[in-house]
């Protein structure tokens, strides 16, 4: 009988009551060749990775993969209405690599993030934000000014922030493809265990705004 109390608490903790909601949580994962799956199979991309694992712990959710290679915050921010289709609940955000790889200017980043927070949140539209790092490429004062980027818009608009999307995978050889950029499947398993706290934050926010 104790075993089997134990068990049950067990299982109330793991799950949230939130996830017992019968309607899936619709997600759009807007972002670029880092989410897209680059290199990568189909079931391999991050959307797909987090939506199995989502899943896994009995949280209903529906994902949509909007990566798009190459594609920078403007270039997300020009395309929003049709990759955030009608219906859906929220959006994590993932944009900015090509922004730094390119040297953009920060101010034109920043603008670009703000406008698709401000644009999905008059759809009624929840926004989660992966924050990204500046290469040493252009030096110190440019690192400063993209560095700041994520968290001072997060904070601005009080939207959830995972502060750096390739969190124990950035710089290391064994889980990255062979440009030293974009993740290989094993990478992606450690971005997806390492947000996982975040976005369940993020999707029972969600839930819990339903009721």
């Amino acid at each position: 009988m104790h075993i089997a109390v134990l068990m049950l608490a067990f299982m109330t903790m793991a799950k949230p009551a939130w996830a017992d909601a019968t309607k899936p949580v619709k997600l759009v994962v807007l972002g670029d060749s880092l989410s897209a799956g680059y290199g990568l199979g189909a079931r391999e991309a991050f959307p797909q990775k987090l939506q199995k694992s989502l899943q896994s712990k009995g949280i209903a959710i529906e994902m949509i993969n909007a990566g798009v290679s190459g594609d920078t915050v403007s270039g997300g921010r020009d395309r929003l209405d049709w990759s955030g289709p009608e219906g859906t609940d929220g959006v994590i955000v993932e944009l900015g690599a090509n922004d730094a790889l390119r040297g953009i200017a920060p101010a034109v980043t920043r603008a670009a993030l703000a406008d698709i927070i401000q644009r999905l949140r008059a759809r009624k539209i929840a926004v989660m934000l992966c924050g990204m790092l500046a290469p040493p490429n252009y030096g110190a004062e440019y690192d400063a000014r993209f560095n700041s980027i994520y968290p001072d818009v997060a904070k601005k608009f009080n939207v959830p922030l995972y502060p750096f999307f390739l969190e124990g995978v950035a710089a290391d050889a064994k889980l990255n493809q062979g440009d030293g950029i974009h993740p290989t499947a094993a990478g992606v398993d450690v971005i997806v265990g390492n947000i996982m706290p975040t976005v369940e934050a993020f999707i029972g926010t969600i839930a819990e705004h339903r009721r």
